[in-house]
């Protein structure tokens, strides 16, 4: 029982993490090594200077529902990792973690769905950016559709994990 519960509160802080890297880093979409875009900016690096130039992204209604569940995404884990930490000292011997589990299962569907607008209209979301067919999807749309699997099963995992001691 104890390595169960390692094992999740491990899986939650790794989810956790990832979302917050893919919600926030510069890579959704790249083109080569020196340009990229994500959901706040598109960012070039100077070679001259070496640093990376930024300007905010163009804001459609498809970016702005892809931040906005991100942003959610990122909170109902957050908030799901509290209330766990919270029942996991004051909830009763055989008690479950059922609004823990809900919170999580709601992050992987959030998630999920920034995932499959961003998927579906990134050419509406890059619209004015460079030519989208020498570009590709950066690591971070990758750790956010690796988040949605881990979140459901760890919500799964939350919602059957019963207090024992």
């Amino acid at each position: 029982m104890a390595y169960l519960l390692m094992f999740v509160t491990l899986l939650h802080l790794i989810t956790l993490a990832m979302l917050f890297i893919a919600t926030m880093e510069k890579s959704w979409w790249v083109w080569d090594g020196t340009v990229s875009s994500d959901l706040w900016y598109n960012c070039r690096f100077d070679n001259f200077t070496g640093t990376w130039l930024c300007a905010s992204s163009k804001e459609t209604e498809w970016l702005q529902a892809v931040q906005v569940l991100m942003v959610l995404s990122v909170v109902f884990s957050s908030v799901s990792f509290l209330v766990f930490l919270g029942q996991l000292f004051t909830m009763s011997k055989g008690g479950l973690f059922y609004f823990t589990g809900l919170c999580q299962i709601f992050a992987g569907l959030t998630a999920f769905s920034a995932a499959v607008i961003y998927t579906l209209h990134y050419k509406e979301i890059l619209q004015d950016s460079r030519e989208l067919t020498s570009g590709r999807f950066g690591y971070c749309f990758i750790l956010a559709w690796v988040c949605v699997p881990l979140l459901l099963c760890s919500g799964i995992i939350y919602i059957h994990l019963r207090k024992k001691e």
